[in-house]
């Protein structure tokens, strides 16, 4: 069965579940807001968002990926970043992730200060 490639992430969230598509967009709110000079980018191939402090793959700090019953923000230092709530999940060297499952769950303060936890780690590009 062929993989359909969806066009936009505007186009990914409207195919999730809507718990699963609000998470989507308000950690990326949360994202925008956190890190404003982010470059952006939307990758067709694996339908998800990604952003960094440069266009290079070096310098990406996130990922939205999402699944079927919720959406992973991932963390490209969340091995070594500190979590004094324990959200972050997974057992790469480097990268983890938090699951997010609504809205509410993306807007916490531990989701906030987790975020702020990888963009204070990587310094900014420039």
């Amino acid at each position: 069965m062929a993989v359909t490639k969806l066009a936009s992430w505007e186009a990914v969230l409207a195919e999730l579940e809507p718990d699963v598509a609000g998470a989507g967009r308000a950690i990326e709110a949360v994202l925008r807001e956190a890190l404003p000079e982010a470059v952006v980018s939307f990758d067709a191939a694996d339908g998800l968002l990604a952003f960094g402090t440069t266009g290079a793959m070096r310098d990406l700090l996130f990922a939205l990926i999402p699944h079927a019953s919720w959406l992973n923000l991932q963390l490209a230092d969340g091995a070594v970043l500190d979590d004094p709530k324990g959200i972050v999940e997974g057992t790469g060297k480097r990268i983890r992730h938090v699951k997010l499952r609504s809205a509410k769950d993306a807007t916490t303060t531990a989701v906030r200060a987790i975020v702020g936890a990888q963009i204070a780690f990587r310094p900014r590009a420039g």
